[in-house]
This record gives structure tokens, C-alpha cells and sequence, in this order.
């Protein structure tokens, strides 16, 4: 049974939504917000990446730096840029990329189902990274970026967002990266609370994107039910900020790898091995095209070539089976002597988004080899989430991604 619960949201002023709305801070480098909000009063950077308001001096952790995204909160809040709704209700976030339709539920999320695993997880959390993230939940009282949650497609659901979406949108706008951004407003109480009991029917729901920012909120939330130990449980700092998708809206990008060296191999010898693996085609005439699982593009030396495991090295295990598994176990590790990706500094990763482009590019720069994978399913991700396993780092890339900014919750105020 999955708590989701309709809430007030903090939502920029009407009009002020596509100057306020800003992609996730952790897309961005310091030096890179930075830049992005220079002269800029409005954008939510300013609040998610607030060193970049502070002298370059400063450390990106230090107390400042959140004593100053609480300051720019609460200027915005008192100057009218910022509304809070007075009514409890859920919202509908719709977002269009490259024609392609996705559209979530904007509510809250429990921390207890979280904690007990009717959220299920796919990624591992780093401490350190949580940290930040922890300062910045506690300083502001506030959660302000939502997190990317997936559920098996329901009928009941889908009907209301269909209907409500006829209406008028309370915000409508297009960002520089041509992504379509609506909103609306479910504000009929039967709606709602048809909403609430299908989600209540709901086994399980699956966080897609944002495992940092999920662990850091519920630790929040876990730190102020000590600061409140006769707590009921109704308490807003029980729940944290999401936007939950249909699956069958959702799509899962490619999520490649770069190598800055061959680890003393030449091209014929990782072309001798890759044989050995499974069969090769190439060198292709064209930028390689992956037609299914289990195939792998591999540029080198100017060249593509497309690559599949041979049937018996495949297999059937949730993780084990995973091309990003495969590739890495099979490949990296044995001929690149790759043996931590997320520690090996001879390793990057690359997003689907940038095309098979910035794979040639890197190459040609600062790497030796590029990998273009086939992208992991959502159903493969729900597999490994539902067996209480993990993915292997860097295993899906989501788009659009969710703008920060659009809805924001307050814990306690």
C-alpha cells in the first residue's frame, strides 16, 4: 500500500514559471550555475546552486551557502514571486520532448514507505552526496526538487489526468532546451480522493531518478521526528516532494561509456577479443545503429562497429543480464582493467541526450574508445528494484528531466 498524498504547494507567481523554473542543480558545475544566473533575479539556481550568489572563495558546503538559499527563499516568498495554495490538492505536470508526451502526478511521497520498501530503490547513495542536499532540505524547510517516481500505468488515474488536462493550464511554457512545460490543477475532491485509493492499491512504486535527493529528504524527515518525538504522523516533514509517471509514458535514454586509454591494448587486439565475446560487424560505413538488447557500438580509431555477446555469456538475472553488466564484467573490467567504474578516473560516462556526436567528439579529444549502449528498459529496472537488487552505476539516463522551482514544499513553517 503506497501513501501519496495531495499537499499546498509554494508555486511561482502566474507568469513568473519559466523564468523561475531551472533544470536540477547537480546538472550544473559551480562554475557553470554561475554563469547560468548571472544577471538573473529569478531563476531557481540561484536558491538550488546559491554559491554561485557568494564569492568564488567560499566553499561550495559552507554555512553560507545555505544561509544564503534560505535568504533568497524568503525574499522571494515576502516579495510576492513565490505563492503558497491554501488547499490541499494534487497537481499534473506535463512535460513534451521531441513529441513524445509524459505526465506526472505532482504530490507527496511517505518517508515510512520509503523506509519499508514500497519505494524501491535501484542505486546505491553516497553519504557525502546525500549531505548537501540534507543542509540545504533542513536550512530552507523546504523541498524543492521533486523527485522523478515510476508506477505501473493505471486506468483510474490515467482517466482523471485526461480529463483535467481539457481544462486551462495553470502554466504553459517552452524552455531553451525545446521541452513543453504544463501544469494544472486537480482540485475536485472525488478526483482526489479516487487518486489516494488507487494509490493505496498500489504495491509497489519505484524511484526512476533522484536517489540522493530521496535519501537526503527522508533523513530530513527522520531528523525532525527526533526534534518532534510525540509526533502523529501527519506532520508535512513525514512526506517529501515527487512527480509520479505512468511507466508506459516513460523513456529511458542510452547511457554511455568513454575510456581515456586502451590500458596497453592496440585496436586489433580489442577488436580480436571483442570477437572472442560474440560477434562483430564493422568497420561500418555509418554511425552504428543498435537494434536491440544485447548489442553494444564501439568507436575506435575514427570507426564504428556494432558488437553482441555471444548467446551463452547472456543471462537471465535482473542484473547479471543487464547490457550495462555485461559490457562492464566482460569487458571493461578484464581487457580495460576497469575494476571500479565509479572510482576510475580512466573512465566518463555520457548521457543519451548528447547523441552519438559527442561520443565521436570525446574520442577525438581526451578518450581512446567509446561504448554506445542499448538503453535498459523500464521493465528491467522495475525487475532489479522488485528483487531488492541494484544497477550497476550510470545504468539509465531519464528525459526530460524535471524542472526545480515549479512546486515547492514546505516541512514546517
Amino acid at each position: 500500500m503506497a501513501i501519496v498524498k495531495p499537499f499546498a504547494a509554494v508555486r511561482p507567481k502566474e507568469g513568473l514559471e519559466s523564468r523561475i523554473a531551472a533544470l536540477p542543480y547537480d546538472v550544473y558545475s559551480r562554475e557553470e550555475a554561475k554563469e547560468k544566473v548571472k544577471g538573473d533575479e529569478y531563476s531557481f539556481l540561484r536558491i538550488d546552486r546559491a554559491e554561485s550568489q557568494l564569492d568564488d572563495g567560499i566553499s561550495t558546503y559552507d554555512d553560507l551557502v545555505y544561509a544564503k538559499a534560505r535568504e533568497i527563499y524568503e525574499g522571494m516568498l515576502e516579495s510576492g514571486d513565490f505563492v503558497k495554495d491554501r488547499e490541499a490538492v494534487y497537481y499534473i505536470y506535463e512535460l513534451t520532448m521531441m513529441g513524445r508526451v509524459q505526465t506526472g502526478i505532482v504530490a507527496l511521497a511517505s518517508i515510512d514507505d520509503y523506509l519499508n520498501n514500497v519505494i524501491k530503490k535501484h542505486e546505491n547513495t553516497r553519504s557525502e552526496k546525500e549531505l548537501d542536499r540534507i543542509r540545504h532540505v533542513d536550512s530552507l524547510s523546504a523541498q524543492t526538487g521533486p523527485i522523478f517516481l515510476a508506477y505501473r500505468s493505471n486506468g483510474v488515474i490515467n482517466d482523471i489526468v485526461e480529463r483535467v488536462k481539457k481544462g486551462k493550464p495553470v502554466y504553459d511554457f517552452t524552455s531553451e532546451d525545446n521541452v513543453r512545460h504544463r501544469g494544472f490543477v486537480i482540485r475536485d475532491r472525488e478526483d482526489i480522493e479516487s487518486i489516494g485509493k488507487t494509490f493505496e492499491a498500489t504495491e509497489s512504486i519505484y524511484i526512476a531518478d533522484g536517489h540522493h535527493r530521496c535519501a537526503s529528504a527522508v533523513k530530513v524527515g527522520l531528523k525532525r521526528r527526533e526534534a518532534h518525538p510525540e509526533y502523529k504522523g501527519d506532520e508535512e516533514f513525514n512526506y517529501f516532494l515527487s512527480v509520479l509517471f505512468p511507466d508506459d509514458q516513460l523513456k529511458i535514454l542510452d547511457y554511455n561509456r568513454v575510456l581515456k586509454d586502451l590500458n596497453g591494448n592496440t585496436k586489433e587486439d580489442i577488436l580480436k577479443y571483442l570477437k572472442e565475446k560474440g560477434s562483430l560487424e564493422g568497420p561500418l560505413e555509418d554511425r552504428v545503429h543498435l537494434e536491440h538488447k544485447g548489442q553494444t557500438g564501439v568507436f575506435i580509431e575514427g570507426k564504428w562497429y556494432r558488437f553482441e555477446f555471444d548467446d551463452s555469456i547472456k543471462n537471465d538475472d535482473p542484473v547479471k543480464g543487464l547490457d550495462v553488466y555485461l559490457l562492464q564484467e566482460e569487458i571493461l573490467k578484464p581487457l580495460f582493467g576497469i575494476e571500479d567504474p565509479k572510482t576510475d578516473d580512466r573512465i566518463d560516462f555520457v548521457g543519451g541526450i548528447r547523441g552519438l556526436a559527442e561520443l565521436e567528439r570525446r574520442v577525438g579529444k581526451d578518450c581512446k574508445i567509446a561504448f554506445c549502449m542499448y538503453p535498459t528498459s523500464i521493465d528491467e529496472l522495475f525487475k532489479v528494484a522488485d528483487k531488492g537488487k541494484l544497477m550497476p552505476p550510470k545504468s539509465t539516463w531519464f528525459e526530460p528531466k524535471l524542472r526545480s522551482g515549479l512546486y515547492i514544499h514546505e516541512i514546517e513553517r
